[in-house]
């Protein structure tokens, strides 16, 4: 089956299907991105978490696996800014969590990964593998890295949860638009995280964005399958962007624990606790606790991420998993859990009755 569908977008990176796998650091692989790209959509990297050598050695597999375009995203947040003392309180909150897990809590905490605006090392890698696209979550790079990026012919993209981020986008040399509803799981993509978030659904911000600026603007958030995509279509999105729906692909990196907790998840949730920002989780213990305490309390991400992270460990080592980063969206009772290539064909599939 064949889907007459195209713009311009599509037409620029060759794309047969106007679907693209959200990137997902902690989750997707360059098996995951090379079977939807394989499949006619864009496959998607994380590289926010990555150093150089890793993201590179990710990248150069991903084309080892496909020919087709495929997408690394990057993470552009505001540099972590260190305090030390608030760090110590966070740690003491912490406590009682490291104590029923018979474990340590760390002496300090650390930035665990740096800005793609302040790796020089990482930009000089990406311009010479030169993927066919870089997307951008949590803000923009500077407009001297941009432009080295569209000099050397890569389509970029970034997200945006409002019509400001999205102008700012446009201003300054993005190709599209990911408009992140607020239904999308994982980390949202606010430029500052601790001004009042919008909150806007989907369907509002596309309605949004489609009318007020004039570069393509893709669907992401709440999406799971081939008539969520064709609704986003007739809003005016040039392709939708879905990550919840592949979490459990068996291509992903996620563990038996992980995949388990997805699976039979009911309910999501909005928290800053496992990470320092705002990232839609499925309800579990860390949540929980979340729920207690002030989020003004909470270190900067990445910093807080350090914290979260040793929590999990702890955890996990004596069998309790729930304190991971589970992100999903809204929409997670609806997942599916089957082979990329076969999700891709039920998504046409799917989409075929409602495009005609």
């Amino acid at each position: 089956m064949t889907l007459a569908y195209s713009n311009s977008l599509m037409a620029k990176l060759s794309l047969k299907l106007p679907i693209i796998q959200a990137p997902m650091a902690g989750v997707s692989t360059p098996e995951l991105a090379a079977a939807v790209s394989n499949a006619g959509g864009l496959g998607s990297i994380a590289l926010g978490a990555s150093d150089v050598e890793k993201a590179r050695s990710d990248i150069q597999q991903l084309k080892a696996l496909t020919d087709q375009s495929f997408n690394v995203n990057l993470f552009c947040h505001a540099p972590a800014q260190q305090d030390r003392e608030k760090e110590q309180v966070w740690l003491e909150t912490l406590k009682p969590l490291f104590d029923e897990f018979d474990a340590d809590a760390p002496k300090e905490l650390k930035e665990i990964y740096l800005t793609f605006d302040e790796n020089p090392d990482m930009l000089h890698m990406v311009l010479e593998e030169k993927p066919a696209v870089v997307s951008f979550h949590f803000s923009l790079p500077s407009q001297t890295t941009i432009d080295a990026l569209k000099n050397a012919g890569i389509y970029l993209l970034a997200s945006a949860t409002n019509l400001s981020e999205a102008k700012l986008a446009e201003e300054k040399g993005i190709d599209a638009v990911v408009a992140q509803g607020w239904e999308a799981g994982g980390h949202r993509g606010c430029f500052n995280p601790d001004a009042a978030d919008e909150k806007l659904l989907l369907v509002e911000l596309l309605r949004l964005l489609t009318k007020h600026i004039s570069i393509p603007v893709i669907a992401a958030g709440g999406l799971m399958d081939g008539k969520d995509i064709s609704t986003a279509l007739k809003n005016g999105a040039a392709a939708a962007q879905l990550g919840t729906a592949f979490v459990t692909c068996p291509e992903t990196c996620i563990d038996a624990d992980h995949r388990i907790a997805v699976e039979s998840a009911q309910e999501t949730i909005m928290t800053r606790v496992v990470s320092g920002r705002p990232a839609r989780s499925i309800r579990n213990r860390f949540t929980e606790f979340g729920e207690t305490v002030s989020t003004r309390a909470i270190p900067d991400y990445p910093i807080a991420y350090d914290a979260g992270k040793a929590v999990n460990t702890a955890a996990k080592a004596l069998g309790e998993n729930g304190f991971g980063a589970q992100w999903a969206g809204s929409e997670v009772a609806r997942i599916r859990s089957m082979p990329a290539a076969k999700l891709m064909k039920i998504l046409v599939e799917e989409m075929l009755p409602h495009t005609m």
